[in-house]
């Protein structure tokens, strides 16, 4: 049975999540406090935690910190915050998700079983990936199309596509490709993301106007969606 740990400093919030989680077979642990979450995970480790980031005690990018220090545990947040800083620091922190309040049930549900679908998978995933009418082998790295045809990719195009690909479903954040694929230096450029992004879909997607597999996720950052 999967374990989720809810971690929320609004009583009818942890009410309403222990509810909805176990009567879909989860197994449900709850702590109002970043202190208290920090120690549930380390006395019955979750499977996946479902994080607030605006806790009395300590700031939710800190329990994010704090959890990354010795584990590599699934992190959904929970953002009231209207902008969108506070989000994107706790996806370079390490989050894998993120859900806007006021949020609707089923929309984290969906989430949840996004991310644990991904948790329990057994078999290592597969070199060779689908964009469309491509096949991506990332082994190889080699693109492929369906009539046989090599698309060429340059070693940035490259870096870019990678990392979306190793991480489907989840965000990646602007900072983390720029960190990645460019190096520290570079915070501010995403107006290189959006030229990569632009060309990768120019050569991969069906509809480039229109990306199926190769998502933006405005301000926040890129999504390859399987």
């Amino acid at each position: 049975m999967t374990r989720i740990l809810v971690v929320d400093d609004e009583p009818q919030i942890l009410r309403a999540l222990r509810i909805n989680l176990r009567a879909r077979g989860y197994d449900v642990q709850v702590a109002e406090t970043g202190t208290g979450a920090l120690k549930a995970a380390a006395a019955h480790p979750p499977d996946l935690v479902v994080l607030d980031l605006g806790l009395p005690d300590l700031d939710g990018v800190e329990v994010i910190r704090g959890l990354r220090g010795w584990t590599a545990v699934p992190i959904i947040v929970l953002s009231g915050r209207a902008g969108s800083e506070d989000k994107v620091a706790a996806l370079d922190a390490g989050a894998d998700d993120y859900v806007t309040k006021p949020f609707g049930v089923d929309e984290l549900l969906a989430r949840i079983r996004a991310v644990t679908r991904r948790l329990t998978a057994t078999a290592p995933a597969q070199p060779a990936l689908r964009i469309g009418r491509h096949t991506v082998d990332l082994a190889d790295r080699t693109v492929t199309r369906d009539d046989g045809d090599e698309v060429r990719l340059t070693p940035t195009q490259w870096a870019v596509l990678e990392k979306l690909l190793r991480n489907p479903g989840k965000l990646v954040s602007q900072r983390q490709l720029l960190h990645d694929v460019w190096g520290p230096e570079y915070h501010d450029e995403t107006n290189y993301l959006r030229q990569y992004l632009a060309q990768l879909r120019r050569k991969l997607e069906d509809d480039p106007a229109r990306p199926r597999h190769l998502i933006t996720e405005p301000g926040m950052g890129y999504r390859y969606r399987p």
